[in-house]
């Protein structure tokens, strides 16, 4: 009794939200087992404002709320930067790629992204291309998917204190729950939803340390010369709010290409394209999504070194090596019925509207894009089998989440650095360059892979120099020139004339 008289408005916010969610998911669950386009990419029928919305909140996850905005109580508001760097690619991926790549699918009758590079580059190799990039899926979305969990699961410690694993199965299995019912339909509009509320949430975040503290002056005066210590025992001083002096540019510039690449290689963010309505719906999301996106950014970003003016010393000294739970003490320390109970709402809605993106992505990786084209299958196969693979693959999730293999910042920025290697030399090819070859993605793909996991573990943390050189940018370099050479070295292997025209819209 005692416990729900402390916790009865998180409870009853969270309750209210998690109910949504589900019921939206029973809600479309007839209509997304009419078809495998239904269930996919619910057919191609959405309206802008709410892939808008569904794009901003599966950018912005619990990695971003949680993850990056703890790791600013370490680095302090340098870290901010991160958020510039993601909003231009944002803009970069709506300009560039969206429109193409809505056009060309639609034309290819594509449903996923490996099959796209399969329908694209249309030879005897775009099969083995298509299974590569799908293993490529299934590889990189597990430390994803992790670091996701991760997150929630440490908020519910620190505001409910629930277990640590009970709090990522709940999140990973009502997730899973929703997505598989509705498919595409419930994953798109649980994340408008989410979406709303993560915006609003953004805002009343940033407000927490200013009103615990007492005033703008008052924060800024505690923070911008603080006896709390770095990690490695100095004292902070005013590096909180001096650029550059806690964490070099070079990782700032590392992590946010990284996790901002992302935008333009990534599958789960990708795929919002497929299921735009129409040009105006597309003309909509350009403008808006890349806003709703920034603004939060500029929120969250440096929040937590906004937090050392709530801290004292010793706790300090456990946050500046956890800063996992930064955000989770922050809502703690602050203890607000009301502002934790919607601050834990919009939490969830940031770790499950991206865990619902990339479960239903994992599902038409392995069966549509593997089991399929090695057996194929009928649809209503199809449909069953993707959800029976969501499910398994979510309980592997769980078993590794209870043993991560590293911080939410570095796991997601890591996947993150794989798609944007391995997926986007292919991608941009694939929409721009008529001369590339499916022998140049299918080595891209393979270059970036390959050097993304030697750097990670082979010359990265083994060298103090190289340290702060994140993975994706030997990864990436590397990728995009081997799909420029090698395409125009295999020239005679691209699509004849008649399939690229149907391709670039001249037939």
């Amino acid at each position: 009794m005692d416990y729900f008289e402390a916790h009865y408005v998180t409870l009853i916010l969270t309750t209210i939200y998690v109910g949504g969610c589900l019921y939206v998911g029973w809600y479309f669950k007839k209509k997304a087992a009419e078809g495998v386009e239904g269930y996919y990419v619910a057919k191609r029928e959405i309206p802008g404002w709410v892939i808008s919305l569904a794009f901003f909140s599966t950018s912005a996850s619990t990695n971003t709320y949680i993850g990056q905005a703890g790791l600013s109580f370490q680095y302090g508001l340098s870290w901010a930067w991160m958020g510039f760097i993601w909003t231009l690619f944002c803009i970069i991926s709506w300009q560039l790629l969206g429109p193409k790549m809505r056009f060309q699918t639609a034309r290819l009758k594509s449903f996923t992204i490996p099959d796209y590079f399969h329908l694209r580059y249309k030879s005897n190799l775009a099969r083995s291309i298509r299974m590569l990039s799908a293993i490529i899926i299934l590889f990189a979305t597990l430390w994803y998917m992790i670091g996701i969990a991760k997150g929630c699961a440490h908020v519910l410690t620190s505001v409910l204190d629930i277990p640590y694993e009970y709090g990522a199965f709940a999140i990973i299995a009502i997730t899973c729950a929703y997505t598989i019912w509705g498919g595409m339909y419930s994953v798109l509009w649980t994340d408008a939803i989410q979406g709303i509320i993560m915006f609003g949430v953004a805002m009343l975040m940033l407000a927490i340390p200013f009103m615990y503290a007492g005033g703008i002056d008052s924060l800024w005066e505690t923070i911008r010369n603080t006896d709390h210590l770095t990690e490695s025992g100095r004292p902070i001083r005013s590096g909180l709010v001096t650029f550059g002096e806690l964490v070099s540019f070079l990782y700032i510039l590392g992590i946010g290409l990284s996790v901002g690449m992302k935008q333009i290689s990534e599958p789960k963010n990708l795929i919002r394209f497929y299921s735009i309505n129409n040009a105006k719906s597309m003309r909509f999301a350009m403008i808006w999504t890349p806003i709703f996106l920034g603004v939060s950014l500029v929120c969250v970003m440096g929040l937590g070194a906004l937090v050392h003016g709530m801290a004292t010393p010793d706790e300090a000294a456990y946050l500046i090596n956890n800063t996992d739970e930064v955000i989770g003490f922050m809502l703690d320390k602050f203890d607000n019925k009301w502002v934790n109970g919607i601050c834990v709402a919009g939490l969830f809605a940031a770790g499950m509207s991206s865990l619902a993106s990339v479960i239903i992505i994992i599902g038409t990786a392995f069966v549509k894009d593997i089991w399929h084209v090695v057996r194929p299958m009928p649809d209503s196969k199809i449909i069953l089998r993707t959800k029976w693979f969501m499910a398994v693959y979510c309980l592997i999730v769980f078993v590794m989440t209870l043993y991560p293999m590293a911080g939410i910042v570095e796991l997601t920025a890591f996947a993150g650095a794989v798609f944007a290697a391995s997926f986007f030399p292919a991608i941009f090819g694939g929409l721009y360059l008529k001369w590339g070859t499916d022998l140049g993605a299918m080595a891209s793909m393979v270059v970036g892979m390959v050097v993304n996991v030697v750097w990670r573990f082979g010359f990265r943390f083994e060298f103090e120099g190289l340290r702060d050189i994140h993975e994706v940018i030997p990864a990436f370099v590397f990728s995009m020139l081997t799909y420029v050479l090698v395409s125009r070295l295999s020239a005679r292997r691209r699509p004849d004339e008649e399939h690229l025209n149907l391709v670039f819209g001249k037939k």
